[in-house]
């Protein structure tokens, strides 16, 4: 399987399959995860200019008989490091869903490790894309009157795309691969 990546949603999906009894094999597999368009050496360099920046000010301050804003200066480098942590730590949020003939898969990690797993059987579940065309559009799973939303996290564009490919391969799950 190649890996195809769009966005912040990963999914691979097997070549087209023969005309075998074999091919009941997995159909399609996303791993949904909300961007963190920052990566770790930028953090560091922001970081870096937020100290220098601070702490500069700081001393200029405190050498011209102003040294409470030393401390607010700390305060403020503290802050912006909290806020970045915060940041990272709902980036660890995640949505894998596994598509093969036997059931859909749904699995959700949230940032504090806590996972929740959803067991469908395909051929009662149906994708719709609640306002594609808004900012608010919405990827729903429906199996036996309960609604599952995903992919709250992704952009709205990322959001329509990845209902469009998952409502595919349900499709071609459902009908046996045409």
């Amino acid at each position: 399987m190649a890996p195809n990546e769009v966005g912040r949603v990963a999914y691979e999906r097997p070549p087209t399959p023969p005309a075998s009894s074999e091919t009941a094999g997995e159909a399609f597999e996303a791993l949904l995860y909300p961007n963190r368009s920052l990566p770790p050496a930028g953090f560091a360099i922001v970081m870096g200019i937020v100290i220098c920046v601070n702490l500069t000010l700081g001393v200029y301050f405190a050498a011209i008989g102003a040294w409470p804003v030393l401390g607010f200066c700390g305060v403020d480098i503290f802050l912006v490091w909290l806020a970045f942590k915060v940041s990272y730590r709902q980036g660890r949020l995640h949505e894998r869903i596994r598509l093969d003939a036997e059931e859909l898969v749904v699995s959700r990690v949230l940032p504090s490790g806590h996972e929740s797993r959803w067991r469908l059987q395909p051929f009662w579940t149906s994708v719709s894309i609640v306002a594609p065309k808004e900012h608010h559009a919405e990827v729903r799973l429906t199996s036996r009157g309960r609604t599952l939303i995903l992919g709250s996290f992704l952009s709205p564009k990322e959001r329509v795309a990845f209902g469009g490919t998952l409502k595919e391969a349900l499709r071609r799950v459902t009908s046996g691969g045409d």
